[in-house]
């Protein structure tokens, strides 16, 4: 048995600690003050000692020396590395224009000076999930008829390419029966519908993400002199958003240029 030099107990006093403590005639307190260690260090040879473990331990690390615990080391990197691998698979892009379509709504907050009794406006977004081209459009209200309007007059009359399908959240705007209105627009344009899980709005992160950086690169910026100045900003947005702003997701590039790319391969 080998001991280092310094070592404070030896097995003949870890086994005296426990015939005294054994005894109940010493406390813990009493016996470190008599071997001049720390309670936790008493508590231990007494954990110890319920075993019959007397011999101190063998306090070389060997962690870093031996190929099991670099075996080991290397297993947690390889589940490391496939879990940030299968994080970027999840970062998907659709093959071509108008494949998948996400829109979403937000109340807007109100404009400086108006208060509550005042009626709200919202904010609707639709964004291609291939190009990243942004359309929106402000409402009065939240209903299904302005969510029709802004589908046929805000995105399907502008966009230079046809819509597969359109995604969007459970919300009562989006989605109904064959009488509901957005539905109708779909119908008559050959539009698929596709709606997120319930209670996971990340599913639809696309349109969350977009709305996120409408309020903070356009509504938060500017002060707005009332609800045709708001418009207005927003057209100028939309148009920054499209032509000029490059997007990480498309290697530094605007939907403009993925779009204009995408049309100008010959067939």
């Amino acid at each position: 048995m080998h001991m280092h030099k310094r070592i404070r107990l030896t097995p003949l006093d870890r086994e005296e600690i426990w015939k005294l403590y054994q005894s109940r005639q010493w406390k813990v307190s009493h016996l470190a003050e008599r071997y001049r260690v720390s309670r936790p260090t008493i508590y231990a040879v007494l954990r110890k000692a319920r075993h019959r473990q007397f011999t101190p331990s063998n306090s070389t690390n060997k962690r870093y020396k031996t190929a099991f615990y670099g075996l080991k080391r290397l297993a947690k990197v390889e589940v490391s590395i496939q879990l940030k691998l299968k994080q970027q698979a999840k970062r998907y892009n659709k093959s071509y224009p108008g494949e998948l379509f996400h829109v979403d709504s937000k109340r807007l907050p109100l404009l400086k000076g108006h208060t509550n009794v005042q009626p709200r406006e919202y904010l609707f977004v639709g964004i291609d999930d291939y190009s990243r081209e942004l359309y929106a459009a402000i409402f009065p209200d939240k209903t299904q008829d302005s969510a029709a309007e802004f589908l046929q007059e805000h995105v399907i009359k502008h966009c230079p390419y046809t819509l597969d399908y359109l995604y969007s959240d459970n919300g009562k705007e989006f989605k109904g029966t064959a009488e509901h209105a957005l539905v109708k627009v779909c119908l008559t344009n050959n539009i698929g519908q596709k709606f997120t899980r319930i209670s996971r709005l990340q599913t639809n992160g696309k349109a969350e993400r977009v709305i996120r950086t409408l309020m903070e690169m356009w509504h938060e910026k500017i002060e707005f002199k009332d609800s045709q100045h708001r418009k207005l900003e927003l057209n100028r947005f939309i148009n920054f958003y499209n032509t000029v702003k490059p997007h990480k997701g498309l290697n530094n590039q605007t939907p403009y240029e993925i779009l204009n790319s995408y049309f100008s391969h010959k067939v």
